[in-house]
């Protein structure tokens, strides 16, 4: 069809090792162009950028120059490649990790690009999965049980170490005079969006999920903050301070220095911030309750609507219009899936296996799947953990590890990746099961993200493991569909879009039609080794002195 009398917004989605741009037709929800900016630092966990230094376990740090080059390499790049003209884009939207957070100053410029603390590893942007925070979550949970902190169970009864207010006060105990020269702490969705139009919104789906802001309640008292640290009692209303605004709102208009290199019009809709996984949920059309949408990629998030507010276990927290304006969003989430499976083909698998890859065309992923596809379900005699970066929900604990038990010395690496492949898929029912205890239905799953497209035998193995059938995503870049369904909403009709999530879904989202089926003699052996899986969840999760935290500790000291 000829572009001329279309109209598009454009979806910046930010992951953790790359940035990506889509145009996407608003009729159709079809992605026009597609570019991808690998970040120049990638993830920042071994040294520091600036002097070499050598950062401790558990660090993510990440370069926020790196996401600026998204914008002015990625966008011209779909511009170009589409051969439309610049004015038939009436907005963006843009998707990020999170809890993802910078230290900035008063004029948002990032303390780690200026001379005074670029060697300060604590003035740099903390990574989502920037897991060294464990000691201040452990503190910050005990200390709001101990007082009966009524929000701590919207969160599953735990704090992550990944959220706002641990890697706040890791700031403050480890690194006081960084934590005093912030003007504030921002979550890296609200950088960009702010870059993009020289204000700083506060979106309500990372306040309310990472930094424990309630609609009606606002946020933990200070009374709360100061016995925890006498420095973190104004947190709030110093570092974190700005107004909140709800998804499906307008941040601003598009700077014209930055529209020009974006390649753009000035003056066009830019949506506040969101959330990548949370921006996938309407990119697939669900906007109502009981189906699970499972985000895939190096971790996984599940989010679920319901009409009502619960106390679930583990689940990473509940807000108010945090995902579709009008119902309450859950989150809940695997903190590794596909970095378990990576791990596993780059520092596992030996060199016979390598070799046979190379000799037929394909890739060491391609191989063993192809080579674990022919597995009856428990015939490796396998079974593992999936807490290589530790469990997200819902134990909420960062220091707990990976595990596989019932290794022999006839054991093969197709055998050990399917166990890690069926390992996240009983984590995943875990979490299902956490939500229907609660109250919650979860009537339906659906996948998205790079994992389903790529791995039949995993969406296989998910369907059999929980019972349930999977509808899939027609893309793998949902989440960027999802920011420019926001940027289509919040150009308003007026300028060709949208006056709700609910009518952009119509025309916007994307499922095949072919679903994934559970097979009913498979169902019947994965009830058992799930059941084998719980008893090991519980003996090396809920055990406060577990042989996992024990080697853990000892490596530390």
């Amino acid at each position: 069809m000829p572009t001329a009398n279309r109209i598009f917004t454009i979806g910046i989605d930010y992951g953790t090792q790359s940035g990506r741009a889509v145009l996407v037709d608003i009729q159709s929800g079809h992605e026009e162009a597609v570019h991808v900016t690998p970040y120049r630092h990638g993830v920042i966990d071994e040294f520091l950028p600036s002097n070499g230094m050598k950062l401790k376990p558990d660090w993510a740090l990440q370069h926020p120059e790196d996401y600026l080059e998204v914008l002015r390499t990625s966008v011209p790049a779909v511009i170009k490649a589409s051969g439309i003209n610049p004015s038939q884009v009436i907005g963006v939207g843009i998707d990020f990790t999170a809890c993802t957070m910078l230290p900035v100053d008063a004029e948002f410029q990032p303390l780690c690009l200026k001379d005074a603390w670029k060697e300060r590893p604590h003035a740099w942007l903390k990574l989502w999965k920037h897991h060294a925070a464990q000691e201040e979550a452990t503190a910050i949970n005990k200390l709001a049980e101990a007082r009966e902190e009524r929000w701590l169970q919207r969160y599953g009864g735990k704090l992550s170490s990944e959220w706002m207010l641990a890697k706040s006060l890791q700031i403050l105990k480890e690194d006081p005079e960084v934590y005093a020269d912030a003007d504030l702490f921002v979550e890296a969705a609200d950088w960009i969006v702010a870059q993009m139009t020289g204000q700083l919104k506060r979106n309500s789906c990372t306040a309310g999920y990472k930094s424990n802001w309630h609609k009606n309640e606002g946020y933990p008292s200070s009374e709360f903050l100061e016995q925890l640290h006498p420095g973190l009692a104004d947190l709030y209303a110093t570092k974190l301070r700005g107004e909140v605004s709800p998804l499906g709102s307008l941040a601003g208009s598009l700077l014209p220095e930055i529209a020009e290199q974006m390649n753009l019009c000035p003056g066009i809709a830019v949506a506040v911030g969101n959330i990548d996984a949370h921006a996938a949920v309407p990119a697939v059309g669900v906007v109502s309750p009981g189906k699970m949408v499972m985000v895939m990629g190096t971790s996984t998030c599940h989010m679920l609507l319901a009409e009502e507010e619960r106390s679930v276990e583990g689940i990473c927290g509940v807000v108010e219009d945090g995902i579709i304006p009008g119902l309450f969003g859950y989150e809940a989430g695997q903190s590794a899936v596909g970095d378990i499976f990576a791990w596993f083909v780059e520092e596992s698998v030996p060199a016979y296996v390598q070799a046979e890859a190379q000799e037929r065309g394909v890739s060491i992923h391609e191989l063993l799947e192809e080579k674990a596809s022919h597995l009856q379900p428990g015939e490796s005699g396998l079974l593992s953990l999936d807490w290589h970066n530790g469990n997200r929900s819902t134990l909420m604990d960062a220091d707990l590890t990976g595990m596989m038990l019932g290794m022999t010395l006839s054991t093969k690496p197709h055998e050990i990746y399917r166990a890690l492949l069926e390992a996240t898929a009983f984590g995943t029912r875990t979490i299902v099961e956490a939500f229907r205890k609660g109250g919650l239905d979860v009537n339906e799953l659906y996948a998205c993200g790079g994992l389903p497209k790529r791995n039949k035998l995993l969406m296989q193995i998910y369907a059999d493991v929980n019972n349930m059938e999977i509808t899939l995503s027609d893309t793998d870049l949902t989440p960027a569909i999802g920011a420019a369904m926001f940027a289509a909403v919040v150009a308003g009709s007026e300028a060709g879009g949208y006056n709700s999530l609910q009518e952009a879904a119509v025309f916007m989202a994307r499922v095949k039609e072919e679903t994934v089926m559970p097979i009913p003699e498979n169902v019947k052996i994965y009830e058992d080794l799930y059941n084998q899986y719980k008893r090991l969840h519980d003996i090396f999760g809920k055990d406060v002195d577990s042989v996992m935290k024990n080697l853990k500790r000892i490596r530390n000291l």
